[in-house]
């Protein structure tokens, strides 16, 4: 079975950077992995989605594209998010998802099998 392990979270001023990563066991290299995002009081929203060749795709929500980037290192079972350009709205636990998701639906956390415990990112200003 799948177990996921996120670290790199902590906190950080607006326009700083933090990557994260999720150490993965379990997995096939056939399944999709993304970062989720929870804040207070919000539901858990999708932030990027990736799956490796044959098959390959990445995709990002709107708010995170262009400052944020999903990587994924298959020799170390190892998932990244490099997200720079940090602002307060970026605050929320984020958590590393893992399943066999078909890209049209990444961004719905119903659609995911495995879930890490999550790691908290705090941006102020």
């Amino acid at each position: 079975q799948v177990q996921l392990v996120e670290t790199g979270g902590g906190s950080v001023q607006a326009g700083g950077s933090l990557q994260l990563s999720c150490v993965a066991s379990g997995y096939s290299s056939g399944d999709s992995m993304g970062w989720f995002r929870q804040a207070p009081g919000k539901e858990r929203e999708g932030v990027a989605g990736i799956r490796l060749p044959p098959g390959g795709w990445t995709d990002y929500a709107d708010s995170v594209t262009g400052r944020f980037t999903i990587s994924r290192d298959s020799g170390k079972n190892t998932l990244y998010l490099q997200m720079n350009s940090l602002i307060p709205e970026d605050t929320a636990v984020y958590y590393c998802a893992a399943g066999r998701t078909y890209r049209r639906k990444w961004y719905q956390p119903d659609e995911w099998n495995y879930w890490g415990q999550g790691t908290q990112v705090t941006v102020s200003s």
